[in-house]
């Protein structure tokens, strides 16, 4: 499992998973690109391991990075490395030359750019490949076990290795769970006064709607706010832009047309707001066809209850919202989680209505199947009885390492008769 350091209260970071990550990958590629939403903790990982750092959203010294990145792009990149490019695209031009650099230079470790956002599609066209010199690395908000509220008692990589989990307890239930969900995964978030960390998100989503999706647009705000809550209306759904149409329509009385939601949500992706989950196909041809559409969700839940206007208490109120809510946290956890063995969370969807919430596929062809519940011991049983239909569809040939129920409810990790794995998400972790 991964090992934490120990945070000390006066510490000012917050280690993150992907802190070993970003090592290994600077022992490997000239350079190294952390992209990834606002507000995610990107820079402040990238400057604990930076010699030099050019930050371009710097407004005193913006302008002469600018000039200089187009005068001499070599000057630019000049200075002990690793070079942190903080907010690259700001200056897309200058992948190229960093792609240059590494093959000049032979080394790895000379660069991290960090991003917020992916070239525009001009930018895009003239830009070369990156492929041997220049890593990608995902970042997200923090998960449970980075903030603090997961144990990371379970952990994901011995759940493949073969391993039972420990009889771990966890008290955490829907009061605290409703919390963590609007709260979110922003690292400024973690620790703070309650009403202090419920308006990270909101503060987020707002400058999201005013500011980030209109730059260098004639975009109206209230339009980009109309697609946003259909899109948490619909979140954790294969809904199709039709549906978000016909959503807008009968929920806000106004209507956007489906190109103009296909331009927002490409946006949203190209801003890493949205991060849907595609299909898994398994190797063995299901009996039923399987669907290939991508199911939705915000690379964080509170981003969805900042559109909603919902809070703790609020989700507590609407339990099937809530539901879809927790979901989309899980999935963001699953994601941290898996990332760091070579993994990617998917989900499975065929033509009979079979359904699975994960499919967590590694690079090495294993791959293990989650289901997700924020109630209690009913729901538990429906899960592993879906987790069981679809072992014994699609996994007789590479059966799945695992099946598991992540849990909403207090209670302990443990391994049910019928071999599948119960862990609240308390104790989930690396």
């Amino acid at each position: 499992m991964c090992q934490m350091p120990e945070i000390s209260s006066k510490a000012a970071y917050l280690p993150r998973i992907v802190d070993s990550e970003l090592e290994r990958k600077l022992r490997s590629k000239g350079a190294v690109w952390i992209r990834g939403t606002k507000w995610c903790g990107k820079s402040t990982t990238a400057k604990r391991v930076a010699k030099t750092a050019i930050l371009m959203q710097d407004e005193s010294t913006r302008k002469q990075n600018i000039a200089l990145a187009e005068a001499d792009p070599h000057l630019f990149l000049s200075g002990e490395t690793p070079v942190l490019i903080d907010e690259w695209q700001d200056v897309p031009f200058i992948w190229n030359q960093v792609r240059t650099e590494v093959d000049e230079r032979n080394a790895v470790g000379q660069f991290i750019l960090t991003g917020s956002r992916s070239p525009n599609k001009a930018a895009e066209e003239g830009l070369h490949s990156g492929v041997g010199r220049i890593s990608d690395l995902m970042m997200r908000p923090m998960s449970l076990y980075e903030s603090g509220e997961s144990t990371g008692a379970v952990s994901l990589e011995k759940l493949f290795e073969g391993q039972d989990p420990p009889g771990a307890k966890c008290d955490l239930g829907i009061s605290e769970y409703s919390f963590l969900t609007a709260r979110g995964g922003w690292p400024f978030a973690v620790g703070k006064p309650d009403d202090v960390a419920l308006q990270q998100a909101s503060d987020f989503f707002d400058r999201l709607v005013s500011v980030e999706m209109i730059e260098g647009t004639k975009r109206d705000p209230e339009r980009i706010g109309l697609l946003l809550r259909s899109y948490a209306r619909n979140i954790a759904t294969q809904a199709s832009n039709g549906v978000i149409k016909k959503d807008i329509v009968s929920n806000e009385g106004s209507s956007l047309d489906e190109d103009t939601i296909l331009a927002y949500v490409k946006d949203l992706k190209s801003l890493f707001v949205v991060e849907e989950s595609k299909a898994w196909t398994p190797s063995v041809r299901s009996k039923a066809a399987v669907r290939s559409s991508n199911t939705r969700y915000f690379v964080d839940p509170s981003i969805a209850c900042a559109a909603l206007g919902m809070g703790p208490k609020a989700l507590i109120r609407d339990l099937m919202t809530f539901g879809l809510f927790f979901e989309n946290m899980c999935v963001r956890d699953l994601r941290i989680y898996s990332q760091r063995i070579g993994g990617t969370v998917k989900h499975f969807r065929d033509s009979s209505g079979l359904e699975c919430d994960a499919i967590i596929d590694l690079n090495d062809g294993r791959w293990a199947a989650a289901e997700i519940k924020l109630g209690g011991h009913a729901a538990l049983d429906d899960a592993a009885e879906n987790l069981l239909k679809l072992r014994d569809i699609v996994g007789e040939d590479n059966p799945p390492a695992f099946e598991m129920v992540i849990s909403g409810a207090p209670g302990a990790s443990y391994r049910r008769k019928d071999g599948v794995i119960v862990v609240p998400l308390g104790l989930l972790g690396p």
